[in-house]
Formats: structure tokens, C-alpha cells, sequence
């Protein structure tokens, strides 16, 4: 009986020690699989890496995240060759172990994935690679706007989402209304990121300006947020090109008009109606209705603004700026309330009214770090100052080199006016005092000179 029980033990034993060998065995299998895997993936030998990476998403999903890292790599590159070579079956057979890549990150992932971004990029490898039909494929998107907008932030999955949209109000399947209420949500969402962004950048900029050495993180920040800046003008150019015509005054009037009486009682129609009338100065009876029954039915920065359009076209320029300074007041989103501000500084500025125009651009800026228009707006104000400021020629003068510097701003977070800018700033410097100017000056590089008039402040003498 004691033999037996002994021999029934070391039954037991020998059991558990083979399940944990094999135990062993998967894991160790999960890490020489991953190792190998990753070496040819680093050195971008996808030929040898995929049977590796094909292994390990089929025994060890949850093994490590580089997994799903190097395989989007690995397989986008892939795809490209297949897409180069025309052989178009093997190209969808791997779009859709791309999109299996990400489904599996999600899933064994879930709390180092982003869930919109990762559902976006879905949404793109089946718009890139024609997988379903448009409607499909904007349900894909749609999907990955719902669940997580927050980091839906892809220019290029952003400008795909609109375009379908506008593919199927063509065919019928979505009304012009959805289109344009769309396209607020995205343009909404684009000019967001430029704010964070330039937000992102902008004291790394001061400190770039002070002449003080960047690290190599500032250095890498300032390019990627260049990079990002340049591709979110470029999508919304994109986005505005889409739209086209859609949106011109003889589509919108009519559409509007249509579906005043029955829809002037809802707030959120009237909103949308009068900021796209507002947008495209559509000089029609109608937007005077529209904004008088948002003013009557919630009064608002938005209602404000519009009122303060209307006071304009009256030519009652004391009442507008008292619209426009209510909508400032009121208005919540930075972006709308940098765009009143920029309007009242610009009003200023046409009055001759620097000093306040330069306190209103800078509001606007507080709000909208991006928006480059207003340095290159206060650089032409202080270029257009010159000859009143400085007690000497070279002093007025030098009024140009802090002009320049403002029109350097401008080009540094806003790529789309980069080239207007950087040739406004030469030409600015071309005015200031040159080289044999300084050197028979009192001055030398590195001295400030301070301006007494309405621009305050003062500018270093650059090495020239």
C-alpha cells in the first residue's frame, strides 16, 4: 500500500515538473522568437523577420508591445512593395494582417494603445488599399471619430474622414447639412493640434530667440512641430479644396432659406447656419434673420460677433467694436476667441490706432499661438513707425530689425505664410542699419536700444 501511494506521488510530481518544462518551453520559444524577430525588423530584413513575426502573433499576442511596433513597420513596408509590383492580391492579404496588427494591440494592449488613433489608422489601410465600399469605409472612420476623438489627430486619417463623407453626399447617401456640419468638427479639431502644437514650441522659442543653446529633445521638438504644423495647413487646404463649391453663398442661401421656418426655433441649426454665412460674407436678408433669431433665442459670443458683422456693413464702426469686444468677452473656444480679437486689432490698426491694435494682436496670439498673420501684422505696424521712432536716423532705423524678428515669428508657427514671412524679414533687414553703419555708430552688437514712442521696448544690435 505505501509503494503504491509513493509511485502515485511521484506520478504527481513528474506531471507537475513536465507541465512546467513546457511552460518554460512556450516562454523561452516567445522570447528566441521575439529576439530574432526583432533584430531583422530593426535592420529592416523584413524578408527574414515575418515568418518570426507570423509565429509569435499566432502563440505569444501578449508577449511584448515592439511586437505590434515593428510589425506596423515591417508589414507598411510590405504593402508598399506589393502596391510598386502591382500585385495587387498580395497587397490586400497585407492590409489585412496590418489591419489584424492592430486589432491585436488593442486587444492585448489596451492600456499603452491609443484607442482613436489605432482605430484611424484601421480606417486608413482600407481607404489606401480600396477594402469595402465608401460607405464601409467611412463607418470605419466614423467608428474611430466616436469612440476617441481626443486621439483621432492623424492629418492625413482627418482629411480621408472628410473626403468620404463628401463621396457620399455626391451619391446621395448623406445630405449637404452633414457635410458642413463635418467639416466644423474637423476644421475644429485641426486648429486644436495647431494650437497645442505652437503651445508645445513656443517657449522653446523663446529661449531659441535669447540666444540660449537648445538640448537635443528642444532641437527634435522644434522640427516635429514644424513638420506637424506644415501638414495640418496642407490638410486643411486639402479639406477646403474638397468642400469646393459646396459652400459658396449660392448653395448655402437656398439651402438655409429652404430650412429657416422650420428650424429657427433650434439653436444649434441657427448657430451653424449663420457662422457658415458669416464665414462666406453672404450679403443676403437671410443672414440678418438667421442672426436675429440667435440673438432672440440664446444670446452669445457667436450672436454677438454676428451683430458686430452686420453693425459693419451699416458702417457703425463704434457699435461693431462694442459687439465685437462682447463676443470676445463671452466667447469660450480659444480659436473663435483669437479670430474676434484678431478682427478688433485689425480695426484698430486701419484706424491708425497702433498701440491698441499691438494689445489685441497679442491678445489674439495668447489664445492661438499659431496664428502667424498677427506678428506679421504688428511687424508691419512697427516697420510703418520708423521714421517716428529713435532719436537718430540709425536709431529709426533700427525700428526694422525688431520688425524682422516679428515677421521671423510669424514663419516659425505658421508654415503657411513661412515664405512671405522669412522675404518680409529680409526685406525688413535690408532697411536696418548695415554692418558700416554699426561699426560708425555708437553702438555695438549686443547693445539694446530702447524706443520711446508708442512701440516701447527695445532691440539688440545683431552681429552682423
Amino acid at each position: 500500500m505505501k509503494t503504491k501511494l509513493l509511485t502515485l506521488i511521484n506520478l504527481a510530481l513528474l506531471g507537475t515538473g513536465l507541465a512546467s518544462g513546457q511552460a518554460s518551453a512556450q516562454e523561452v520559444d516567445c522570447n528566441t522568437t521575439g529576439s530574432l524577430f526583432f533584430q531583422s525588423a530593426k535592420i529592416k530584413d523584413y524578408k527574414s523577420a515575418k515568418p518570426y513575426y507570423d509565429k509569435l502573433i499566432e502563440g505569444c499576442k501578449d508577449y511584448h508591445i515592439a511586437t505590434y511596433q515593428y510589425g506596423e513597420r515591417m508589414l507598411k513596408a510590405l504593402i508598399d512593395q506589393a502596391a510598386e509590383s502591382g500585385n495587387t492580391a498580395k497587397q490586400k492579404e497585407l492590409a489585412q494582417q496590418l489591419i489584424e496588427n492592430y486589432e491585436l494591440r488593442l486587444e492585448n494592449f489596451p492600456n499603452d494603445t491609443k484607442k482613436g488613433e489605432v482605430l484611424a489608422d484601421i480606417a486608413q489601410v482600407k481607404f489606401d488599399n480600396k477594402i469595402g465600399d465608401t460607405e464601409e469605409q467611412y463607418e470605419a472612420f466614423d467608428d474611430a471619430w466616436k469612440a476617441d476623438k481626443e486621439s483621432f489627430n492623424s492629418p492625413k486619417a482627418l482629411y480621408s474622414y472628410f473626403n468620404l463623407i463628401v463621396k457620399l453626399q455626391e451619391d446621395g447617401s448623406k445630405d449637404l447639412q452633414d457635410v458642413f456640419a463635418k467639416y466644423d468638427e474637423l476644421m475644429q479639431k485641426i486648429e486644436k493640434q495647431e494650437i497645442y502644437r505652437a503651445e508645445q514650441a513656443e517657449p522653446v522659442m523663446k529661449k531659441q530667440d535669447a540666444g540660449e543653446e537648445l538640448s537635443e529633445e528642444e532641437t527634435r521638438l522644434l522640427k516635429n512641430t514644424d513638420i506637424y504644423l506644415t501638414n495640418f495647413m496642407k490638410i486643411k487646404g486639402s479639406i477646403n479644396q474638397v468642400l469646393g463649391d459646396k459652400a459658396d453663398c449660392d448653395n448655402l442661401i437656398p439651402l438655409y432659406t429652404k430650412d429657416f421656418e422650420n428650424k429657427k426655433g433650434d439653436v444649434d441649426w441657427l448657430k451653424r447656419a449663420a457662422k457658415r454665412l458669416s464665414a462666406k460674407e453672404c450679403d443676403d436678408p437671410l443672414f440678418f434673420k438667421l442672426v436675429e433669431a440667435l440673438h432672440e433665442a440664446e444670446p452669445s459670443a457667436k450672436s454677438a460677433y454676428y451683430l458686430g458683422q452686420l453693425a459693419d456693413k451699416d458702417g457703425n464702426s463704434a457699435k461693431a467694436l462694442e459687439y465685437y469686444n462682447q463676443s470676445a468677452e463671452l466667447e469660450e473656444d480659444p480659436v473663435d476667441k483669437a479670430k474676434v480679437y484678431y478682427v478688433i486689432a485689425n480695426k484698430y490698426k486701419n484706424k491708425g490706432s497702433y498701440s491698441q491694435a499691438r494689445s489685441f494682436y497679442n491678445k489674439a496670439l495668447k489664445y492661438q499661438p499659431s496664428l502667424g498673420i498677427a506678428y506679421l501684422r504688428i511687424a508691419d505696424m512697427y516697420a510703418k513707425s520708423a521714421n517716428n521712432c529713435g532719436n537718430t536716423s540709425f536709431e529709426k532705423r533700427a525700428v526694422y530689425w525688431l520688425a524682422a524678428d516679428y515677421a521671423d515669428r510669424a514663419a516659425r508657427v505658421d508654415p503657411s505664410l513661412k515664405s512671405n514671412a522669412e522675404q518680409t524679414a529680409v526685406a525688413y533687414r535690408g532697411r536696418a542699419p548695415q554692418k558700416s553703419d554699426v561699426f560708425t555708430s555708437d553702438y555695438k552688437p549686443g547693445d539694446s536700444i530702447s524706443f520711446g514712442c508708442w512701440i516701447g521696448g527695445s532691440v539688440k544690435v545683431p552681429s552682423l
